[in-house]
């Protein structure tokens, strides 16, 4: 009677202890994770489990490995298996179990090793709960986030980038893809130069200390080709949007280049020799030089006004963007899918790949573009901005943007500014113990 009572006050206690939002860590080392290991547990709880009197197994799936595969080998049969996924409908899909990802198995410390529980962790932000333990259920918990705000700051120096300076900084490279956006329309990132600097304030999401993503990017600054960029973070018109120090939007209405190229190969001009034709000619479009197959992108919005193949154009799509401005790529390997007149495009979307069809010597493309009805240099047109901050909100921007750049200013290039603690977010996904 005593041990039933005493097994009944432990099951209590796993069952209350589940409802615990923040996992703790409490193993001391991470062991090789491609078998199965016991490691030393160094405290009483284990994602909100008591687990001294336990024998704690961690490990990864492994390919092909599912749930049963894993828990026949902790003395759990195939009825109590069965039952554990018929509670997970709902909750979590055991169908989800992928190579490559952390379990933990909580169980006897005996010879026939019974499981207790099993802990899946499919990603970095939750994990999910398989008890085993006097009644079955299943649980998905959220991990509390904690939003940390940061700072980097960097010169680029001969034969470096953007990227390996975020990188070197302890930055995830999603923060990179961040500040291409934001600058897509100001900075020319396949022609970074040696002395380019930037400074970037971020939020960056972490568990545990450990950094899962990244948030909204306060304000940023680039120096690039002896030019100052700034942009401010602010929320127009119910969107948030990156302005400049005058209320501008950084958005303009195409991208800087229609793809990423290895380097320019012709520019526009009035005369050229043909390297084709042997004869000189205008050639009133910009070439990029670039691998066979490389996406090209449309460089605004806009409407599909011609999508097929000419005898010096090769495979070629031409765009309208509105009443003033038209572009053509061509020389494609070939036309994306769905790419025909009268369909409407967005900004960045891919209309085809890059070729050395019609009169071309080689894979490249060549880019031109049209205002008001007549071609113009694209690396020198004066591209028109998107709306700038309304009358209406332009006091509460500048109050906004002069704190942004007053602390872009106090951000020194050789000394990282320490992290600065914003929120601790916890979104429980848990459902209660036993239920569906």
């Amino acid at each position: 009677m005593k041990a039933l009572f005493g097994l009944l006050l432990f099951s209590t206690a796993c069952i209350i202890s589940c409802d615990r939002p923040a996992p703790k860590t409490v193993v001391s080392e991470v062991v090789a994770l491609d078998t199965l290991q016991v490691e030393e547990v160094t405290r009483e709880l284990l994602f909100g489990f008591p687990v001294d009197s336990f024998e704690i197994t961690k490990s990864r799936v492994r390919w092909s490995q599912s749930i049963s595969d894993i828990l026949s080998r902790f003395n759990i049969d195939h009825k109590q298996i069965y039952e554990l996924a018929a509670k997970a409908k709902g909750i979590y899909d055991v169908r989800k179990f992928k190579a490559g990802y952390e379990y933990t198995i909580i169980h006897d410390n005996d010879s026939l090793q019974t499981a207790r529980q099993m802990v899946f962790e499919p990603d970095d932000r939750s994990y999910v709960i398989f008890n085993l333990l006097d009644s079955i259920y299943v649980q998905y918990v959220e991990k509390e986030v904690e939003i940390v705000e940061r700072t980097i700051a960097a010169e680029i120096p001969n034969g470096s980038s953007v990227n390996e300076k975020v990188l070197e900084a302890g930055a995830s490279p999603m923060l990179v893809h961040k500040l291409v956006d934001i600058f897509a329309w100001q900075v020319d990132f396949f022609r970074i130069q040696a002395g380019d600097r930037f400074k970037i304030i971020y939020e960056e999401e972490q568990v545990d200390g450990k950094p899962i993503g990244i948030g909204k990017v306060k304000g940023a600054y680039f120096d690039h080709t002896d030019k100052e960029y700034y942009a401010v973070s602010y929320e127009a018109d119910g969107k948030a949007d990156y302005f400049d120090e005058e209320g501008n939007s950084l958005r303009k209405a195409f991208l800087k280049a229609p793809l990423d190229y290895a380097r320019i190969s012709s520019r526009y001009t009035p005369r050229r020799y043909h390297p084709v034709l042997k004869r000189y000619k205008a050639h009133l479009g910009t070439d990029y030089a670039a691998r066979t197959g490389t996406p090209i992108r449309t460089v605004g919005d806009g409407v599909v006004l011609e999508a097929r193949y000419g005898k010096y154009n090769g495979n070629y799509v031409k765009v309208k963007h509105n009443s003033n401005y038209a572009t053509q790529y061509l020389h494609m390997s070939k036309i994306a899918r769905g790419i025909r007149p009268g369909v409407k495009l967005k900004q960045g979307q891919t209309i085809g790949y890059v070729g050395s069809t019609g009169l071309a010597t080689g894979p490249h493309l060549c880019f031109r573009f049209w205002k008001n009805g007549r071609q113009v240099d694209a690396l020198t047109v004066d591209l028109p901005p998107s709306k700038p901050i309304a009358a209406a909100e332009l006091l509460d921007f500048l109050h906004t943007k002069n704190i942004v750049l007053r602390q872009l200013e106090q951000i020194d290039f050789n000394v990282n500014a320490p992290d600065v603690v914003l929120a601790s977010v916890t979104t429980s996904g848990a459902v209660a113990p036993g239920g569906n």
